[in-house]
This record gives structure tokens, sequence and C-alpha cells, in this order.
């Protein structure tokens, strides 16, 4: 099987298993041990390295659960991608996860790219906006973008809507070229 097939069939199981209501909570542990993989090479190694028993990985990752406060249904699961040696496709399945379940709940997240902070009067007439574009609720997440001239750049799901003056100009651009 292939490796986003598999992972979309683990994102599935997961969601599954903790219900619906427990996914926000479920990917953001999950997401911390995502990030630990990501800091740590030590600890991404114990997780893959079949040297290492399955009793070892069940102890030190209950173990790292009580200090990080992770639920067992979540060391279960990494234990169970640890076994099958699918832990290292975790981040594609949390991106899965995150997607079934805001398509469950009839919302989307959308990445907003700006040069400068947004206030909140702006940040609602965006989410207006874009509730009408994507008849969903919207999540968004600000990101700074230093090099951006002006205007913003919005990512919801595969769709970009570009009201950056670099944006402006090459659609002007075109327009001229076309005649």
């Amino acid at each position: 099987m292939k490796p986003a097939k598999e992972a979309k069939k683990y994102a599935k199981t997961l969601i599954n298993a903790v219900g619906i209501d427990g996914v926000p909570q479920t990917l953001t542990e999950l997401t911390v041990i995502e990030n630990l993989m990501l800091k740590s090479r030590d600890f991404k190694s114990f997780l893959l390295n079949p040297a290492f028993s399955q009793s070892d990985r069940e102890k030190a990752l209950k173990h790292m659960a009580e200090s990080a406060r992770l639920s067992e249904k979540v060391v279960r699961f990494v234990m169970h991608l640890s076994e099958l040696r699918m832990i290292g496709a975790l981040s594609e399945i949390i991106k899965i996860a995150t997607a079934i379940y805001l398509e469950k709940k009839k919302r989307a997240k959308a990445t907003v790219l700006t040069s400068i902070e947004i206030s909140k009067d702006y940040e609602e007439r965006l989410k207006r906006s874009l509730k009408r574009l994507t008849e969903r609720d919207v999540d968004i997440e600000f990101v700074m973008e230093p090099a951006l001239l002006g205007g913003i750049l919005v990512k919801v799901g595969s769709t970009m809507y570009d009201t950056s003056i670099k944006g402006q100009l090459r659609l002007l651009r075109n327009e001229l070229i076309k005649g």
C-alpha cells in the first residue's frame, strides 16, 4: 500500500477511536510528539529503530506521557504506529486527520500570509468574507511574511487568493501581454 493511503487509513482509524469530539485534543497531543520527533533525532530514532524492544518503547512513552500529560489513547496509537514502522508518517497522519475533522465539522482552515500585524476588526471582516466564499466557518492562522510588500495571500485548502501587490502586478502584466 502507498504511504499516502496508509496515512489516510491510520488517520481515519484515529478519528474513529477517539470520536469526533476528541479529535482536537488528540491532534494537539500528537503534535507534541511530532514536534519532539523533529527536535530530537534520538527520540525519533528510538521510535523507528527495531533494535529497541516494544516493552522499552512502551515504558519510555508512558513515562513521557505522564510528564507531557498525554492520553492513554494517544500513547497506544503512537505505540501501534511504532510497531508497524509507520511513525515516520505521523506528520502526514496529523495533516489528513485534521482535514477529515474539518470536513466533518463543516469548517475550513485558512493560512493568511501578511507583512504587517492584522487588527481584530480586519480579522473579523476577513473571516466573514472567507465564510461567504467557502460556505464554511473558517479558522485563520496568520503567518508574518516580511518579504511580502503589501496585501495578503490567503490559502484555504488547495485554493490560493492573492491580493498582494506582486500578485496584482503579475495579473496586470498578463493583461497587458494579452493586449
